[in-house]
């Protein structure tokens, strides 16, 4: 049936439509890759929990693509995607259907960028933070928050575009779109849910909570790595050639985000962490998502390296501040982030050190940080009124999979670990 099909004439084959179909190809395989992340996201922050936390972890990534698909396909599409005259909001789109098949690829690649941005803030609070409130939270994101500087940010593929995009606002894949608006939301929620018990002495010194499995971590890095490629090299929208220099600025990035992670420990006089290294070459990858398409690699190795050193400098200000990240979200995302966007600017290939260039770049950073970290804020404020972010202490010692869940990570192991008279 299928041959037959194709040799009708009223589909003509022709070589238009042999690229349309290889592009549709390429974009619906690289957003498989970034589906992908998710649970490269759930490996890395369910192994930096403790095991009595690890269902809660992966329930939270698992359920936040889940609300989320619905949420961007009901409202944060449109937002984000839609007609956008004013350079503010897009109008149509909502609910996408009945349009041409070529439409819906774009729609589900798009829709696994907005899990991305919300899922960074499931490790930054984990171990403490009820299933419930944390949902209606990751909702909001997907659904408002991030679509809203998307708009911004890449306009409208319907007929308009936003207002920092049409200021020429560089940012290929998402170092502030997806990432700094991801860990903004997380520090916001971080402030509103306060540290994990035991976290930081009464002198505020803090104490290390180990994760239970750094083989999970180390598993989901790769993960996350692999994704990576789909991540920045689909974000062509077509199998074009320029996938090479895109897929090779992103390795190199996160290569050199390990190196500079370790080259900060080394000169600390630190201990070389494997975590540190990880959480520093997922700082590289945030970091070049921005420029990968405008810079030279040897760029991409700079900024991906300054990203992996900065997020080692962040972690231990934010110890310093008693704010307990998990997983390093904030520092590897908000650090990376910003930093990329700036380097996106200050190494575009052929307008080097452009300072209006990078300006305009700033002038990018700052309003994802005014507009996710305040609208973060406000949003999980409104929460607490109502759905209590905090668990209860009892539940935060006996661990949230088994109060939240009902389940275990580890029955064999953990039998003794809680009460079962619940």
């Amino acid at each position: 049936m299928a041959t037959s099909a194709m040799a009708s004439p009223s589909v003509p084959l022709t070589l238009e439509s042999m690229k349309q179909s290889v592009d549709m190809l390429w974009l619906v395989a690289a957003g498989a890759l970034v589906f992908f992340m998710q649970a490269g996201f759930a490996f890395l922050e369910s192994g930096m929990a403790r095991s009595k936390n690890t269902v809660n972890v992966i329930m939270k990534n698992y359920c936040d693509m889940c609300f989320g698909a619905v949420a961007f396909w009901l409202v944060g599409y449109g937002l984000m995607f839609g007609a956008n005259p004013s350079g503010w909001l897009g109008t149509t789109a909502f609910a996408l259907h009945h349009v041409p098949e070529a439409e819906y690829g774009m729609l589900f690649f798009q829709t696994m960028f907005a899990a991305t941005a919300a899922t960074i803030v499931s490790g930054a609070v984990a171990e403490r933070t009820r299933f419930s409130a944390y949902i209606i939270g990751s909702v909001v994101i997907t659904g408002v928050i991030y679509p809203v500087f998307g708009a911004w940010a890449w306009g409208s593929v319907y007929g308009g575009t936003g207002w920092l995009r049409e200021m020429g606002f560089i940012d290929f894949a998402g170092s502030s779109v997806v990432h700094a608006v991801g860990g903004w939301a997380a520090l916001a929620a971080l402030l509103c849910v306060g540290p994990r018990l035991g976290r930081f002495g009464p002198d505020g010194r803090p104490r290390q909570i180990l994760g239970h499995n750094l083989t999970l971590v180390a598993l989901g890095a790769f993960i996350l790595w692999i994704g990576w490629f789909g991540f920045n090299a689909g974000s062509t929208a077509s199998a074009s050639v320029s996938l090479g220099r895109i897929a090779l600025n992103t390795h190199l990035g996160g290569a050199a985000g390990a190196l500079g992670a370790m080259a900060v420990l080394v000169l600390g006089r630190q201990r070389v962490l494997m975590t540190s290294t990880i959480n520093g070459s997922i700082a590289g990858l945030v970091g070049v998502t921005a420029g990968c398409h405008v810079m030279e690699p040897a760029f991409a190795l700079l900024t991906g390296a300054v990203a992996g050193g900065l997020s080692v400098v962040a972690a231990q200000v934010l110890d310093a501040l008693r704010i307990d990240d998990v997983v390093g979200a904030v520092s590897v995302h908000v650090v990376g982030g910003v930093w990329g966007t700036l380097a996106a600017g200050l190494f575009k290939a052929g307008d080097l050190f452009n300072p209006h260039q990078l300006g305009v770049q700033a002038l990018g950073c700052l309003v994802a940080f005014a507009w996710a970290f305040g609208g973060s804020m406000l949003m999980y404020r409104v929460i607490n009124l109502f759905v209590p972010l905090r668990a209860s202490t009892l539940d935060e010692q006996r661990g949230l999979d088994f109060t939240e869940h009902y389940e275990l990570g580890y029955p064999e192991f953990q039998q003794d670990a809680v009460h079962r008279g619940k």
